[in-house]
């Protein structure tokens, strides 16, 4: 049953509590619309915004990661650079130890000069691999063992990478100026079972440095897709649907224009009362 009243609109108050109903959503709808995210704060939604972070987490760990493993590729092709070059004196020096070992047609003064190179490219190589480096590591002189590259998101065995690239020094070839010269047709023909072996070596340290890059592009080509994966469920939670959110906001808006008129309305009722008065 319905009653005029003066000390308590009832109509008032229930058109002012749908209207600042409306007001907030449509306050909730203009962040959303400017900002472009339906997840902002905890307070928008709690168990949305934790996983959420979850994914942001654990999308800029794969990016982390990729760069890490691309950082990782740079490194490897570095060292492949230089051992593609010892690998190149070493077919020279192999040249020059079989020409050596022809002690028949050799003088002492071609044997002289065949050692003066032998010892250059020998001190060439020692050069090569003492000063191959990556940033401040260095790679060839035998200290970069067990080296651990982080290529996942999370503190992991299987996100990490462990690499080793075997010394590629004359020393570590058996090749020094110590234990190999071609200065005479005896010394030379030892030499070349000695640098052939070095040859064999060297082309050993390349495979598994190939093998190490062909992993580490893999790693790569995962982590890209995982990302992509991770950002696409992270905007799907986050990113607002612009479709849904102005179609909900042209209601809200004629929502909001129609609460204002019903208030108004509502707050003349009392006034009736004066027509009872008259």
């Amino acid at each position: 049953m319905s009653s005029l009243v003066v000390n308590t609109n009832i109509s008032a108050i229930d058109a002012y509590n749908n209207l600042n109903a409306t007001d907030q959503a449509m306050a909730q709808s203009i962040s959303q619309l400017s900002s472009g995210l339906q997840i902002q704060t905890a307070a928008d939604n709690p168990a949305g915004y934790v996983v959420s972070q979850d994914l942001l987490s654990q999308s800029n760990g794969y990016q982390q990661a990729i760069s890490n493993a691309q950082n990782g590729v740079s490194m490897i092709q570095t060292a492949s650079g230089a051992l593609n070059q010892i690998s190149s004196i070493l077919q020279t020096m192999d040249s020059l130890a079989i020409n050596s070992a022809n002690g028949a047609t050799n003088s002492t003064q071609s044997l002289s000069a065949n050692q003066q190179e032998f010892q250059a490219l020998q001190n060439q190589i020692d050069q090569i691999a003492n000063t191959t480096s990556f940033g401040t590591t260095h790679l060839l002189d035998g200290t970069f063992s067990g080296q651990v590259l982080q290529v996942g998101a999370f503190d992991n065995t299987n996100q990490q990478l462990v690499i080793t690239i075997q010394a590629a020094t004359t020393g570590a070839l058996g090749i020094s100026s110590a234990s190999a010269s071609v200065g005479s047709a005896a010394s030379a023909a030892a030499a070349i079972s000695a640098v052939q072996a070095a040859i064999n070596t060297v082309a050993s340290i390349e495979a598994n440095v190939g093998a190490t890059q062909n992993q580490l592009n893999a790693i790569v080509a995962n982590l890209t897709v995982g990302q992509q994966n991770l950002q696409s469920a992270y905007s799907g939670l986050v990113d607002v649907n612009f479709a849904q959110a102005t179609s909900k906001f042209s209601t809200e808006q004629i929502l909001m224009q129609s609460g204002v008129s019903m208030l108004s309305q509502a707050q003349q009722e009392p006034s009736l009362v004066l027509k009872l008065l008259q």
